[in-house]
Order: structure tokens, then sequence, then C-alpha cells
């Protein structure tokens, strides 16, 4: 398993940077946070994502992952708003309607059974959630995961449009949308200039961000 100094690292340099900008970027848009929304960030990791969502909204964002090591990494990021939990995303430890928002970045690629994480998201969740999937369908799969993935892709799971829709369907709901972003994952100067200019609504991204809203009680 990448040591998660190794991989707080990998955003800390350029390509990994814009990336993770981009990416951070998309969601932010597709979800539309709040300033005093609160936040759940489900297989948070080292806390990328939770902790620049606490710098976008006042309301409590709390950081949950499975992995104790990672955590107790991710809390070395302090601030007033943020809060880090040991837990599974198939059994989360929280009321119905406990958050504003609930996001998961990745985690989902690497979950044997999808549909209870995503029933469990749906369940905490109050007004959107989103998550953000690696896209069968682009560049990146082809150079980091076929035959089983390299290095931090090996064994996770490459999703597509059409399976986004058909848990959308398992799952009750009436709809998910997507979008998708970083087309070329060199983080080059082409790649930067073609991310500004092609549309998010392209099927061939690497990052698939997926978002809906909280379910009707």
């Amino acid at each position: 398993m990448t040591d998660p100094a190794d991989y707080a690292a990998w955003y800390r340099a350029p390509r990994g940077a814009w990336i993770g900008a981009t990416e951070f970027s998309l969601l932010r848009r597709l979800v539309d946070l709040g300033a005093r929304e609160t936040v759940l960030d489900v297989g948070c990791g080292t806390g990328y994502f939770t902790t620049l969502c606490a710098r976008e909204t006042a309301g409590i964002v709390v950081g949950l992952d499975p992995n104790l090591a990672w955590l107790k990494y991710a809390a070395h990021e302090a601030a007033p708003n943020l809060a880090w939990v040991g837990g599974r995303a198939e059994a989360l430890p929280f009321p119905e309607r406990s958050f504003d928002v609930v996001l998961s970045v990745t985690a989902l690629c690497f979950i044997e059974d999808q549909l209870a994480a995503l029933r469990e998201m749906l369940r905490v969740c109050r007004r959107r959630f989103a998550l953000g999937l690696l896209n069968r369908h682009s560049l990146l799969w082809r150079q980091k995961g076929r035959g089983g993935g390299v290095g931090a892709y090996r064994g996770a799971h490459w999703h597509t449009v059409r399976e986004v829709h058909a848990l959308a369907g398992e799952l009750n709901h009436a709809r998910f949308h997507w979008r998708t972003a970083v087309f070329l994952p060199s983080g080059s100067g082409t790649a930067r200039w073609l991310e500004e200019r092609l549309p998010n609504g392209l099927p061939w991204g690497a990052f698939l961000a997926v978002v809906g809203d909280a379910q009707p009680r």
C-alpha cells in the first residue's frame, strides 16, 4: 500500500496539483456548496479533498476512512471545522440526513459492494451527493488501468457512464448527472490548454464526476 506521505506529496507536485485542482473545481461547481453547509467525505484518505471543502464552507467537514494510519496523517491538517472519523462506507456511523453534502472521490473504485456504500451515502445526505470515479473510457485507463492497473491504480474499478446510469436504476434514483475532466492526464502545457477548451459534457475525461440530489424522505 502506498505510504500516506508519498500519496500526499503527489498532490503537491506540479502534475498532481493541477489534476487535483481540476477535479475539485469540477466537483465544486456541480455541488454548489453553501457557505455554512456540512460535508462528509467518504474514503477521504489523506484528506486532500476534505481540506479543500473545509476552506469553502464554515460548516463542519468530516473525513471518514477505514485506514486509521491514513486518518492519522490527514489529522495533521487542523482547522476549526475539520473532523476525522474511522469507518467504512458500507456502514456509515451517522444518523440519517446528517450532512448537507456527501462527497466521495475515487473511494468507490476500491469498494466491492458499491450499492451498499451508495445507499449509505444517500441515507446520511440531506441535499446533494457527489462521486469522483475513474473513467474506463479515458486515456488514463489506457495508460494505468489495463491488466489490473499499476501503482496506486492497481485493483481499481474503472466506471463507465453506462454503469453510472445502471447504479442509479438499482438505487431507484431518478437521475445522476455526470461530467468529466482531465482529458490529457500528463499535466503538460498542451493538456492544460485543452482542458480549458473542451466541454465537461464529453465522456472521455479520466475523472468521471457524478452528482445527484438527496432522495426525498
